[in-house]
């Protein structure tokens, strides 16, 4: 299989092939592909079809033809060439924007340029480490509620804990707000947050965009939600800035995201606007919470499936923490090189984000294949990660290839999985949830038993596609761990 170097998308390479001559499902008529996917698990299909088709083939959706990319080489090629040669659909970027989310997780071309200028400095190191008392805050309150559990033998509903505890630390870290969903579960935010991605989803996969003309029930509710969302992270905007005007010495060293963010500037006086600063804010407050809480979610259901990884896990968790329980030192916190491993292979077989849909912004060459500008093209994250071409054990749970000394075919799937994306468009607040999803995966396993994490009837918890994929019914129950 070629290397990603090997295959680009640009307009200089003689076109081989068309469109039409891809292989792919034959469409239904007017229909398209649409009756032959279920959008909860549209991306199993898509996946399904690599194996029919090849590693690109073509599917037809809302009257339009849809490149699939299942081949490491060419998804790796897309997201280079991004933000010159490929653009997320317009679709999404319209639907973010219309809930007020425009900011660099949807913008594109220079408008991202100029954001991510803005923005990254937030994410930096320097900042995470000074929020950090904040995050062992959080952490310790998991632990304690961790411990009630561990008495009692009640199993718990880990995906539902594990969005409180992310919206905990985002809020804490991000904005200076202690909301302490992980102890107060009716916390209002929480209620209005969980009605937001799911709509969202609907939105982008309507074909026609009716609420701009009339609006159901659905709509109205979702309107109501979202006005609340809205207000809060207003309320945290404001609070911010009322800090920072009280106190000028934190636009040197700002002690959350939310006032780095308004101290951003890129040397000419340039600042995010107010649109900008809410469509960041809230982007960080509703990715944050999906993305990390789901993939501890997986995480934690394989390292259970794999007894050996968990208990080289805790192995690795005793020598670091020795007499504490929850990791206290933020140097500390950024090693565990096991848990990041084990957090990274998690993420490259159920990555929260298993299919990408972009398009093209001038007409490009694809590996041979002409692509007129315009044309959709679907990169399935997860099936180029664990193509059993690129060695035999690509779909198997195994940490050890994330390790530095890798043999070759462990050094092929680290090239093949994106589990952060790549090329410019990297994931900004990839520094944030490694950090957060070693916390909890340290605490864990410093102080617990993991006695059973699965779904009620045993087998494989349920996949499904919201706006990131989780899996269904996932429950936890723990047991104190004897120590020595």
């Amino acid at each position: 299989m070629p290397s990603p170097d090997t295959v680009s998308s640009r307009p200089a390479v003689a076109a081989t092939r068309r469109l039409a001559d891809l292989p792919g499902p034959r469409p239904w008529p007017l229909l398209g592909n649409l009756p032959q996917l279920d959008l909860d698990r549209v991306h199993q299909q898509l996946e399904r079809w690599v194996d029919e088709y090849g590693g690109m083939y073509r599917i037809r959706l809302a009257g339009k033809t849809i490149v699939a990319l299942g081949r490491h080489d060419l998804v790796s090629a897309v997201l280079r060439d991004r933000p010159d040669g490929w653009r997320r659909l317009k679709k999404i970027e319209h639907a973010i924007r219309e809930v007020g989310g425009h900011g660099v997780f949807s913008a594109e071309g220079d408008d991202w340029k100029r954001q991510r200028r803005l923005v990254m400095g937030a994410f930096d190191p320097g900042h995470l480490k000074r929020f950090f008392p904040s995050l062992v805050r959080v952490t310790e309150r998991l632990a304690t509620q961790w411990h009630a559990f561990a008495q009692t033998g009640e199993a718990f509903d880990l995906q539902a804990q594990m969005m409180r505890y992310s919206v905990d630390v985002t809020s804490g870290l991000a904005f200076g707000a202690d909301v302490n969903t992980l102890e107060t579960p009716e916390d209002p935010l929480q209620a209005h947050l969980d009605k937001v991605f799911p709509m969202l989803r609907r939105r982008i996969n309507m074909p026609i965009p009716y609420w701009h003309w009339f609006k159901l029930p659905i709509d109205r509710a979702f309107d109501g939600h979202l006005a609340k969302v809205h207000e809060a992270v207003r309320d945290f905007i404001r609070a911010a800035q009322e800090r920072m005007r009280a106190d000028p010495g934190l636009r040197e060293r700002p002690n959350n995201l939310l006032e780095a963010m308004l101290a951003a500037h890129d040397g000419g006086g340039d600042r995010l606007t107010e649109e900008e600063l809410l469509g960041n804010v809230l982007t960080v407050l509703l990715a944050g919470e999906d993305t990390t809480a789901n993939t501890l979610c997986w995480a934690i259901h394989l390292l259970h499936k794999h007894p050996h990884e968990w208990h080289a896990l805790v192995a690795e968790v005793d020598g670091v923490l020795g007499g504490t329980d929850v990791p206290r030192r933020f140097d500390d916190a950024r090693g565990f090189g096991r848990v990041e491993a084990c957090v990274t292979e998690a993420m490259r077989l159920y990555p929260v984000a298993p299919v990408i849909f972009h398009q093209a912004n001038r007409d490009l060459v694809l590996d041979g294949l002409e692509v007129p500008a315009g044309t959709g093209a679907v990169c399935l994250m997860r099936r180029a990660g664990v193509d059993p071409q690129l060695t035999g054990d690509a779909a198997a749970f195994r940490p050890a290839r994330w390790d530095d000394a890798q043999d070759d075919a462990g050094r092929i799937v680290q090239k093949a999985a994106m589990p952060w994306g790549a090329g410019g468009r990297l994931c900004p607040g990839r520094y944030l949830a490694l950090l957060e999803m070693k916390m909890v995966l340290a605490t864990l396993a410093r102080s617990f038993e993991l006695v059973e994490v699965g779904v009620e009837g045993g087998g494989e918890p349920p996949e499904r596609l919201g706006f990131t994929m989780f899996p269904v019914g996932l429950r936890m129950r723990l047991a104190p761990r004897k120590r020595s």
